[in-house]
């Protein structure tokens, strides 16, 4: 029986996939290609996590598509809102009509001989597996584990006699209205679920063990608004989000460069929002440098506000044990809650889990050195999308898209069947995300090292790979060998 062949079979039908996809269109017309998602519908992140208040933490500007501005009101958008968009790119775009729905990537096994991948997925709708081979193989699938997320081993828990739930399987009929909900962590997760859930609920206590840098911002950009009323849009979405990516590189490398200046700054901004007397040293003064782990944006003040107007409160502490009405803490004090929320972090996984072997050798993912940050070392004809850890996702992925079309472009000219990055031969190795955050720290172990020197080396920093690394670079150097 013959098997379905691809120029190129992207993994994923979100942000990343999408766009990819897009690019190929635009760039690669003659190459065809098709996606498989793994999910019944498009978004990726955006379609799994539906927990309150859910919304981005960046700027739409720089979130959405170059190629298809964001052009709403809101600046700081909500997850539909999100997923939506995407949707509406893909079927404007006509890229929905590749997309295979319900197909789950197992593994993905590289012939030199043949010069092809063939990759093997699970269908959902009858668990019969098929096999589709390609050239070249793109995984778009962010690096979370979308099977479960990360829940400590609380002592008790199972004697809780109220309702558990993590963010990423939030049940559609949870019911917290009127009720005491404790939320466990401090990360951008829970402080967006606070404000959203302290609407209906009797209280919501967020309780953390340390506090995470969080900084204010307008939900709407001013400055978005007044371009688009005074200038045409293709104008004025270049201008807004050239904006957005100036004045978040700026304040990124102000941060690094004056953390103590920044944190003054930051304690400001949180001390306008609360009460006097409140006790910021204690529940808004982290011990690490701001940008040692993301910086945590709270949309017109959201949070705040909920604490402010009793609400919300928050308590630093540590947990003691979970008994069945609710969490004794190590200070002695009890916490009595209807509802508990695990908002304790993320399970990272490197390419969606997919198994990858080359000529019958399994590639030890953790032990590969990722070349330019998206392709693997003595991988063939692969490439995967991560993205910035102090900017848009987005940004990063049109910029690998934009170079895996250049890449295919200059080998279909050449006559070219492989590219393959080489193990670099200088010592050196570091993780991708120079984070001290819980799931960054966990992700080590799974995912890909860099090296200490281009282009080993992922510098978290658009205008530079912009300029230099992905998108005005040539493709040949002393890192990848063609045949």
């Amino acid at each position: 029986m013959s098997v379905e062949h691809v120029d190129v079979l992207i993994v994923g039908a979100g942000l990343s996939g999408v766009g990819a996809a897009c690019h190929l269109q635009k760039y690669c017309p003659a190459t065809t290609f098709t996606i498989l998602e793994g999910r019944e519908a498009i978004g990726g992140t955006w379609d799994l996590f539906r927990y309150p208040g859910i919304r981005s933490d960046s700027d739409m500007s720089t979130l959405g598509y170059s190629f298809r501005p964001w052009d709403r009101a809101k600046s700081i958008a909500g997850g539909a809102e999100i997923r939506s968009y995407v949707a509406d790119t893909a079927a404007e775009h006509g890229v929905d009509r590749h997309i295979r729905f319900g197909h789950q990537v197992i593994d993905a096994n590289w012939s030199s001989d043949d010069a092809r991948w063939t990759v093997r997925a699970r269908r959902a709708s009858d668990g019969e597996e098929v096999e589709i081979t390609c050239s070249f193989l793109f995984s778009c699938t962010g690096y979370y584990d979308y099977e479960q997320g990360f829940t400590p081993d609380f002592h008790g828990i199972d004697r809780f006699s109220g309702q558990v739930v993590h963010p990423q399987l939030w049940p559609e009929d949870l019911d917290y209205a009127g009720k005491r909900v404790l939320v466990i962590g401090s990360g951008a997760t829970a402080v967006t679920l606070v404000p959203a859930m302290a609407e209906t609920a009797g209280h919501v206590t967020m309780l953390q063990r340390s506090p995470t840098y969080l900084v204010s911002r307008p939900g709407t950009d001013p400055f978005a608004v007044r371009m688009r009323r005074s200038v045409p849009g293709s104008l004025a979405n270049p201008l807004v989000r050239w904006k957005s990516i100036a004045t978040n590189f700026y304040t990124y490398q102000k941060a690094r460069r004056a953390p103590e200046r920044t944190k003054a700054l930051l304690r400001n901004g949180v001390e306008m929002q609360l009460p006097d007397g409140y006790d910021i040293d204690t529940h808004f003064t982290p011990r690490y440098n701001p940008w040692d782990q993301r910086l945590c944006l709270v949309p017109d003040g959201d949070f705040f506000t909920a604490v402010r107007e009793g609400r919300a409160s928050v308590v630093t502490d540590h947990i003691h044990a979970i008994s069945d009405t609710g969490i004794a803490l190590r200070s002695g004090d009890f916490l009595e809650a209807d509802v508990i929320v695990t908002a304790t972090g993320l399970n990272m996984l490197a390419v969606g889990g997919i198994h990858l072997t080359v000529d019958g050798t399994k590639v030890n993912i953790p032990k590969a050195v990722a070349y330019k940050g998206m392709m693997l070392s003595e991988v063939p004809n692969f490439a995967f999308t991560i993205g910035y850890i102090n900017s848009s996702w987005t940004l990063r992925a049109e910029l690998v898209a934009r170079y895996v079309c250049h890449l295919l472009n200059h080998m279909r000219r050449r006559g070219l069947r492989t590219c393959m990055p080489l193990h670099p031969k200088t010592a050196g190795r570091a993780p991708l995300f120079n984070l001290t955050s819980g799931y960054a720290q966990r992700g080590d172990a799974v995912m890909p090292k860099q090296g200490g020197a281009a282009p080993w080396r992922m510098h978290h920093n658009f205008l530079r790979e912009w300029l230099f690394t992905l998108r005005r670079t040539k493709v040949h150097d002393s890192g990848v060998r063609f045949s």
